[in-house]
């Protein structure tokens, strides 16, 4: 009897259908969808700490001096650098041990009911600045969590090769968010305060929605054998022991803690300059639009030669523009306002540099399984070099006044530069983004298994012999 023709379905069994690997970030669903929640998320909260910052100075100037006013602002700050360094080890550890993607969730809600309240005091006239200092604490508490948890979402979406692009693309929209925000969130003040913060929750909301569809990401094992502060203590040990991850959190810290001048903008567009509320968003987004430049450049070409040393360089830009940002105090107002516009624009083009190599090298050189605690060890970094910085700034101005406090924090900067360059050599070696291959010695177990297997391979070629 002759045999049956195959069936179709036998043939699929027999031959499945292969997907082909991704050659683009994008081709990947839950990256797509990941970069949506990114995009709301900056949108939201960069809008919503400038309209903070421009409320608390404008209440304080109700009875203070400009210099008062200024260190309120940086005591915002100071609240949210104190929260966020305290609740660090904590959200490192949960990125490690819970699902990503829930505890975005849970954050994200968070932002969303701050925004409310924000909108509600504001359209009812009860806003004050005690409300607003409870309120940066608890905007602390939600972005200690929320930064480790979504920055180690990435390296879990896409492939290892894509994966310097996708951070190209992440954080290029997270700068598209960061100049449309500020100036969105400007624009929407000067009609009517609450609207600010009614967008931004709106944003919270989208964000929320976006990250359901991210799905179930892989991420590796939690570990159950070892105590809770060792696992935090490994994530430190391990960021102390690589030179490479240690030189680049520790720069982009102290160089931004001494340059960052974004706490300072809104006593330039009142006191100084005399741009208002629209200005103050003209301001704010410079920044975000020299950076968006920047990372759509390394979306299409991204870096792959010299990365340390042209990180080192790019520092030493971020402090030179804050120089001349400072400088625009003794210029005519509209040719100073048209040099502080570039300034603040080649401030954050130089950033979003160092930011792209700090990130690739970071993601790069760490192993998933502790990756949210490395995560969360850079995100107290660049927390304490944001919030720490803007108090740094603000008390600064307070006694030497803003100009001169810019201007002396980017000296700081170029001079950590140089001096990083010499602490840490393994920055200036650093040719490509690729982590050196790691040997690990084998344990007893193994050592014994191959003493046996050589003594058997010696002994048979005795017998052979």
């Amino acid at each position: 009897m002759d045999s049956a023709p195959p069936s179709d379905s036998d043939s699929k069994s027999d031959n499945p259908i292969v997907q082909p690997s991704p050659t683009h970030p994008f081709q990947i669903p839950a990256f797509r969808a990941f970069m949506i929640v990114r995009l709301c998320t900056i949108l939201g909260a960069t809008g919503m700490t400038l309209i903070i910052a421009w409320q608390a100075y404008n209440i304080a100037r109700l009875t203070m001096t400009p210099g008062q006013s200024a260190a309120q602002l940086g005591l915002i700050g100071l609240i949210q650098f104190s929260v966020v360094f305290v609740m660090t080890p904590l959200a490192g550890l949960a990125a490690d041990t819970y699902k990503r993607t829930r505890i975005g969730m849970v954050t994200l809600s968070i932002l969303l009911v701050c925004a409310a309240v924000l909108a509600l005091s504001s359209y009812e006239g009860w806003i004050s600045l005690p409300l607003i200092f409870s309120l940066a604490a608890v905007l602390g508490f939600a972005r200690a969590f929320q930064g480790p948890a979504l920055s180690s979402l990435a390296p879990n979406i896409v492939p290892k090769e894509l994966l310097p692009r996708a951070i190209a693309f992440s954080s290029m929209f997270w700068q598209a968010g960061g100049i449309v925000g500020p100036a969105v969130a400007g624009y929407a003040y000067a009609m009517k305060p609450h609207y600010a913060y009614i967008i931004s929750a709106g944003l919270f909301m989208a964000a929320v929605i976006a990250l359901i569809f991210v799905g179930d990401v892989r991420q590796a094992a939690r570990q159950t054998g070892r105590h809770p502060i060792r696992q935090v203590l490994d994530g430190l040990s391990y960021v102390r022991t690589n030179k490479l991850v240690l030189g680049a959190i520790t720069l982009d810290l102290f160089a931004v803690l001494l340059a960052g001048t974004t706490a300072l903008l809104p006593v330039y567009a009142r006191d100084i300059l005399h741009v208002g509320s629209a200005g103050l968003g003209h301001l704010a987004a410079a920044p975000g639009i020299g950076a968006g430049i920047t990372a759509l450049f390394f979306s299409i070409r991204p870096l792959r030669h010299n990365v340390g040393l042209k990180m080192l360089l790019s520092v030493g830009v971020f402090g030179l523009a804050t120089i001349t940002f400072g400088l625009t105090a003794f210029m005519p107002q509209q040719i100073g306002i048209i040099v502080a516009l570039i300034a603040m624009a080649a401030w954050g083009s130089a950033d979003m540099f160092s930011v792209f190599v700090r990130q690739s090298l970071i993601q790069l050189h760490t192993p998933d399984e502790m990756r949210g605690r490395v995560s969360s060890v850079s995100m107290m970094t660049i927390s304490a070099s944001n919030e720490l910085g803007e108090a740094e700034s603000g008390f600064l101005a307070a006694l030497i006044g803003p100009v001169a406090a810019v201007i002396l924090g980017g000296a700081g900067a170029i001079a950590i530069t140089i001096w990083w360059s010499r602490l840490f050599p393994e920055l200036r070696h650093a040719r490509t983004f690729d982590p050196p291959e790691t040997h690990f010695p084998p344990s007893p177990e193994e050592a014994g298994r191959s003493k046996d297997s050589s003594e058997k391979h010696s002994a048979a070629k005795e017998t052979t012999a």
